[in-house]
This record gives C-alpha cells, sequence and structure tokens, in this order.
C-alpha cells in the first residue's frame, strides 16, 4: 500500500570490530512512557554473550533491551536495573520464545508505560506484530517508575555500552518519546501476502523531545537522526562499508 516504507539501507554492526552508537542527551524526555521500534537480522548465533540493541545507562541505573546468550538462550531480555547497586533488577521481562534464525528480518516493538494501571501493560514486547504474553521471567516495573531510557543519560544503539555489541544488521530504529504505540505504527502486512509483516513510513510520526529515527541512508553519517529532531548519534567503529542493502523489504 502507499504507505509501505522504502527501505534502502540497513546498517551492519559487527561485533568482532566492537561496533555501536552512542550519544549523550542534553536534558530528558519522558522517563515514564515510551516506544522502541527496531528490524533486526543476527549475524551470528552466540551462546557465550549477550547481545544488545539499545542500553541507557547513569552509573549503576540501566534501561537494556538485548538477545540473550547466558541466562536464557537466544530469548529477548527487556530489563531495568536499579536501585542500591548495578546488580539489583527492578523489572524484567525474558521471553521463552527463541530467535535463532540468521536468514529472517524480526521486527521488535518495545513499549515502557509505568504509569499505567494495568501492572501488565506496563512493559510490553511484540515480535512481527504479535504481543508475546509468556515470559520465562516476568517482574513488570512498578507503577510510576522512571526508567533511565529518555533520561538526560548515555544512551547506546548496538551495544551496552562496554560490550555485549550486537552482531547482524539493524533497519529502522525508531524511538518515541512519551508515547505507548502499538506495531501498526511501523508496520503493516504485505497486499499480496498477507502473511508478511513489513515497514511502513514512519517519518509522519510525532517522536518527542528525545526521539529519533536512524534510517542508515547516509553512508558517511550511519547515525544520522532523520526525525527532525537532530538527535545524531556518533559512530564508533563503523565505516562507510557498513551501510547494507540487506534490509526487511530486500531480504
Amino acid at each position: 500500500t502507499a504507505d509501505v516504507a522504502v527501505v534502502t539501507n540497513s546498517c551492519r554492526f559487527n561485533a568482532a570490530d566492537s561496533a555501536y552508537l552512542n550519544q549523550t542527551f542534553s536534558g530528558g524526555g519522558d522517563t515514564k512512557k515510551w516506544t522502541y521500534s527496531v528490524w533486526v537480522k543476527r549475524g551470528r548465533l552466540t551462546h557465550d554473550t549477550v547481545q544488545s540493541f539499545l542500553n541507557a545507562q547513569n552509573g549503576v541505573f540501566y534501561t537494556h533491551l538485548r538477545m540473550e546468550g547466558t541466562d536464557a538462550l537466544d530469548s529477548i531480555d527487556f530489563r531495568e536495573w536499579g536501585g542500591s547497586g548495578s546488580g539489583e533488577i527492578v523489572a524484567k521481562l525474558i521471553t521463552t520464545r527463541k530467535f535463532r534464525d540468521p536468514s529472517a528480518w524480526y521486527h521488535f516493538v518495545f513499549v515502557y508505560d509505568s504509569a499505567n494501571a494495568t501492572a501488565g501493560n506496563r512493559q510490553r514486547i511484540y515480535v512481527n506484530n504479535e504481543e508475546l504474553s509468556v515470559f520465562s521471567t516476568e517482574t513488570q516495573v512498578s507503577q510510576d517508575t522512571t526508567s533511565v531510557m529518555m533520561g538526560a543519560f548515555a544512551t547506546y544503539v548496538g551495544s551496552k555500552g562496554t560490550g555485549e555489541t550486537w552482531d547482524g544488521y539493524m533497519a529502522e530504529s525508531v524511538m518515541i518519546d512519551g508515547q505507548a504505540l502499538t506495531p501498526s505504527s511501523f508496520g503493516e502486512y504485505d497486499d499480496d501476502s498477507p502473511t508478511i509483516w513489513k515497514p511502513k513510513d514512519v517519518s509522519g510520526l510525532t517522536f518527542g523531545t528525545n526521539g529519533w529515527y536512524l534510517d542508515f541512508e547516509d553512508s558517511s553519517d550511519l547515525g544520522k537522526d532523520v526525525s527532525g529532531n537532530s538527535n545524531d548519534f556518533t559512530s564508533n567503529n563503523l565505516a562507510a562499508t557498513d551501510q547494507a542493502t540487506d534490509t526487511p523489504v530486500n531480504n
């Protein structure tokens, strides 16, 4: 349909290169409500290390979205660290579903909405338009808990910041600050193959103060934010050759 996005490029993150993007926000956004959408394709199945999609941190406090490589192999882990030390987890969802297909693009949507009166709706994970509801570990965040994400802190795409780098491809990295959205804001089913979930044009979304949209279309600036917010990320160990044409619409 007219809404389907023309996704020209993705970014290849090679864990061996310690490749990632980072920035530190100068001011805070909505730390109680945000939505992160990203398309990923695994480049290496590793069972000895965690691979991070996105991480925000302030000393011992973290918001961490990652592919597990230790606690629950090949599962998705959405956690908030806090309290008196980095070892204290105040919220954690680990999926029972495994994601082990290196030929497939997966669309993940993570929603944080701590003000929600329904505990089970404060942290949500979707994959290819399906909400995941069965977890091996489920500790929902307490009501009105502020996340590190969207705060005035260091934020990393494709890394924890200290290792745990993503290995594979990433496309359409979209952060929405201040809204709890569903996957239909970022994707839709193909008209000809109604079981195939594809990206849609997100340029008309409202991104909020600390939101961003990384489309990876500028090989000289892979961290360029095209949301209109100028929330550009700094590239680390990424080169123009890491811009790829393998995308969710050209697999």
